[in-house]
């Protein structure tokens, strides 16, 4: 009997609370920015809790959790009707892990594959080395190919010497989106560096 009430009991609290995130969501979509901070109370340890356990990066994770409520103010994705919103947090914050981890790992293949090749020049050929001069003219003329974010937030961190953090901050934008373009950006760049090169 005692576990039959438990039941009921614990059911009714699930109804009132998913009732409670819809209002807030609600409230938030029409602009209430005080919604977000009593989701975020609400949420904030469980999308962190996932986010730092696959990215192992106390940084990491906190950029991923707040890109994770910004996404949920900005796009509008979560519907009510097909479940929690817990269930919705979890399942978005695992798939951007999942997304960011494969991101990392491309990036450090590319790197090691240019530092192989690196390691794999002639050094008795030195006429194949393209000097320092050379060197900075092919990066700036690889930047002018990339999207306008990826070459400002490259050339703000490289020639000015700023963090992402403060990049965001000059820019307005979210730190996972300069990271993301920085990312993005590099990527790119590399692939740009080897062809102009195979041009000289």
């Amino acid at each position: 009997m005692t576990r039959a009430i438990d039941a009921t009991n614990q059911a009714v609290r699930s109804v009132m609370e998913h009732k409670a995130d819809g209002a807030l969501v609600a409230r938030l979509w029409e602009g209430d920015v005080s919604a977000l901070a009593s989701l975020y109370d609400r949420y904030g340890s469980l999308v962190y809790g996932i986010a730092l356990k696959g990215l192992q990066r106390v940084s990491e994770a906190e950029d991923l959790t707040q890109e994770v409520f910004l996404r949920l103010m900005r796009t509008r994705s979560y519907n009510p009707h097909r479940g929690s919103l817990a269930s919705y947090l979890t399942t978005v914050t695992r798939s951007r892990v999942i997304d960011r981890l494969r991101a990392q790992s491309t990036q450090q293949k590319y790197l090691n594959q240019w530092h192989q090749n690196q390691s794999g020049v002639d050094a008795a050929t030195p006429m194949k080395h393209i000097t320092q001069q050379e060197q900075r003219a092919l990066v700036r003329e690889a930047l002018t190919t990339l999207k306008a974010q990826q070459r400002e937030v490259l050339e703000l961190s490289y020639y000015e010497g700023q963090s992402q953090r403060d990049i965001a901050e000059r820019l307005g934008v979210p730190l996972g989106t300069v990271k993301s373009w920085a990312r993005r950006g590099l990527l790119q760049l590399r692939k740009q560096l080897d062809v102009l090169k195979e041009d000289l």
